[in-house]
């Protein structure tokens, strides 16, 4: 009888990171030029690599796909708050929240496990590389990057499922500048028990499964690094996973300390930040890291831009 007597929400209002219009004219010119960066590094980077004979292994296929994750990931969330930024009525629609928040999701998971890919690519190319061919064939490769897709189906399918079973009678006002979860639970006038145990079971559960495998590569890795007897092929093998382990760091430390913090220092403008960290700036400082950190990517980019100055 209750709900029957509440108004059902049919959209929500983004609070955002300001209110200030002249700091939100300021906040869309700083997003606005990560979020080009970010497109144009992605892109650049997936152009590279099918340009580029030379970078058609089984490494840059995985970075290919990670860089694809990257322009979903930031896609789902900046474009719609740019355009907040310069709306003076900041709101979606209750089903276009719940797609935002799927696609995020989505783009998370699948992200984390094709770094466990190319984590196993790495322990595959230092620790066997007689049999580097036959572990990471192009079959084994699409299955593993299938395989991160699927995951990340399954993982925002499930989180999303459960959220369609919520009721929303006000507040309206989300607390953010996107659809994450947590916030949208905030504001649900039903029991969200059995969504929040989902959630953080689902999150657990396949952030230390991504985690453990990179893991137990790397483990390996250091092994098979520590019996090389000469400081130059030391350096060697580590070096062709450093973009990797900076780009791993990044995202693991920030996961870490985002679901690591005590509750008395939980803030809407610390969440804030954690999700620009891992949903904005991350995606932009991929392409960077791997650019400015690997020579074949570089000679690659050069090659091409020698091409395009050819044409001209």
């Amino acid at each position: 009888m209750a709900m029957k007597n509440q108004t059902i929400v049919t959209e929500f209002i983004f609070l955002g990171l300001s209110s200030d219009p002249q700091m939100q004219i300021f906040l869309f010119s700083v997003f606005l030029v990560i979020y080009l960066i970010t497109l144009g590094g992605n892109i650049v980077i997936m152009l590279v690599i099918r340009a580029d004979s030379h970078l058609h292994t089984p490494m840059y296929f995985f970075l290919f796909h990670l860089s694809f994750a990257d322009i979903c990931y930031s896609s789902v969330t900046v474009p719609n708050m740019l355009m907040n930024f310069l709306a003076e009525r900041k709101t979606i629609s209750v089903i276009g929240c719940i797609a935002q928040m799927f696609f995020m999701l989505l783009s998370a998971a699948t992200e984390a496990f094709i770094l466990s890919a190319m984590a196993y690519d790495r322990y595959a190319a230092i620790c066997d590389p007689l049999h580097y061919m036959e572990r990471m064939s192009t079959r084994i490769c699409v299955q593993l990057v299938n395989g991160a897709w699927a995951i990340g189906v399954f993982h925002a399918l499930l989180n999303t499922v459960f959220t369609l079973k919520l009721h929303f009678c006000g507040p309206s006002q989300i607390s953010h500048f996107s659809c994450e979860l947590p916030p949208l639970l905030r504001l649900s006038c039903t029991e969200t028990l059995t969504t929040e145990v989902v959630l953080h079971t689902s999150v657990l559960t396949f952030a230390s499964i991504s985690f453990l495998l990179t893991l137990i590569s790397y483990i390996h890795i250091i092994f098979s690094v520590m019996r090389i007897r000469s400081a130059e092929g030391r350096n060697k093998a580590f070096s062709t996973c450093s973009s990797h382990l900076i780009v791993v760091g990044l995202l693991y430390l920030t996961a870490f300390l985002q679901y690591t913090k005590p509750s008395s220092v939980s803030s809407v403008v610390l969440d804030e930040i954690f999700s620009i960290q891992y949903s904005i700036l991350t995606p932009m400082l991929n392409p960077i890291i791997y650019s400015l950190k690997n020579k074949e990517v570089k000679r690659a980019l050069r090659k091409m831009l020698g091409k395009l100055k050819f044409l001209k």
